[in-house]
């Protein structure tokens, strides 16, 4: 990955906290719909794909958060 990448990887990982699950889920459907077309260099491809990976990790931590809350809420236990 050049230098461009690295750095674009960088900031979207201090942008990904500031998401909200329904942006980061909007982004990542955005990240399939331009792989799937399949008009991008290899490397471009590569990048989408980590952008990708690092948006699914975001959004499976923010379901974990939101399912310990349910269920602390749900048994009435801190």
């Amino acid at each position: 990955m050049d230098r461009k990448h690295e750095l674009a990887m960088q900031n979207d990982s201090h942008t990904l906290e500031s998401l909200s699950f329904e942006e980061a889920m909007q982004q990542l459907e955005q990240i399939v719909t331009q792989l799937e077309s399949g008009e991008q260099t290899l490397q471009e491809t590569l990048f989408l794909y980590q952008k990708g990976q690092a948006l699914v990790q975001y959004c499976l931590r923010l379901l974990e958060q939101a399912e310990l809350t349910v269920r602390k809420l749900s048994d009435g236990k801190p």
